[in-house]
């Protein structure tokens, strides 16, 4: 048996196929694994189902066609609040859509990773969200003494999660030291395969796993592969290595323009190995350089 867990991205993306449910971790700008969207963005893959607290991720794969169905909590760059390619397919109703607030969307991951069909919850109740067209969200009755009826949030099960961390050993032993790992614990549990993408493989003496133990996301079980893939979460951030490329960031919004926008900012940006990505987007030290956004 081999505990080296070290693959490419396009290692990843051939143990992915159409119509997979992918959840993709990471928060609108912080730590989106976009190494890995950007080798799905160059595959043949299609109808996918994406969940994610979405950023850049969501609108490069429905600009590109990839999504066929999206289950969200909220889809935004931050400093743009709602993410323009993100806006035209759902304007367009080339995406089937579940939409969800922050809190059911965490309960919804919660289930799955604990492997549960379903969370009982006070989230939703009186809302639109329970009454969506194309979803029926079934209630379930306390049966204790006070007898509520409560939301029954079904599990959101995944096929595949791709994640994005600062450090690993090759045997998936990962290290998160942002500030904000967020759900992406949750994402781990709920998907059987899980690849991440990380700023640098290392050894395992070298991550010290006993002074670091807080920033140990998940047991290396759950890891199924890693990728190194420096500056893999740009042009969102992966504090403290690098900040939110607001510069970029802009261009990109720039691409939602028109179709030939968007192909250009495709053949320059996605389009090329990651080499080319890193100096079209400044090079290393430019990236190392950016300055904390204000949020």
């Amino acid at each position: 048996m081999t505990f080296d867990k070290r693959m490419s991205a396009a290692d990843v993306v051939a143990q992915l196929s159409d119509g997979m449910t992918i959840g993709i971790g990471g928060w609108a700008t912080r730590r989106k694994p976009m190494a890995l969207v950007r080798a799905i963005l160059r595959s043949d893959l299609k109808d996918l189902t994406v969940l994610s607290y979405g950023g850049p991720d969501v609108g490069m794969l429905c600009a590109a066609g990839k999504v066929k169905k999206l289950v969200f909590a909220f889809v935004s760059l931050d400093h743009y609040p709602l993410e323009p390619h993100f806006r035209a397919a759902r304007q367009a109703g080339t995406i089937e859509v579940l939409e969800l607030d922050e809190g059911l969307f965490h309960w919804g991951l919660r289930a799955a990773a604990m492997h549960l069909p379903f969370l009982p919850t006070r989230i939703g109740i009186g809302t639109d969200i329970i009454r969506q067209k194309g979803f029926v969200f079934k209630t379930v009755t306390s049966p204790y003494g006070d007898g509520e009826e409560l939301i029954a949030m079904p599990a959101l099960n995944l096929d595949v999660a791709l994640i994005h961390a600062q450090r690993s050993d090759e045997k998936g032993n990962l290290l998160v030291t942002s500030p904000d790992p967020f759900f992406d614990e949750l994402f781990t549990r709920a998907a059987p395969k899980v690849f991440a993408s990380v700023e640098q493989v290392v050894s395992t003496a070298e991550l010290d796993i006993e002074a670091n133990a807080r920033f140990a996301l998940v047991e290396r079980a759950r890891i199924t592969g890693v990728v190194e893939a420096p500056f893999g979460a740009h042009p969102t951030s992966a504090n403290p290595e690098y900040h939110l490329d607001l510069k970029h960031l802009k261009t990109y919004v720039d691409s939602a323009a028109s179709p030939e926008a968007w192909a250009e900012y495709r053949k320059t940006f996605i389009d090329v190995s990651d080499a080319e990505y890193l100096a079209a987007v400044g090079g290393a030290e430019a990236l190392r350089a950016l300055p904390r956004p204000v949020y």
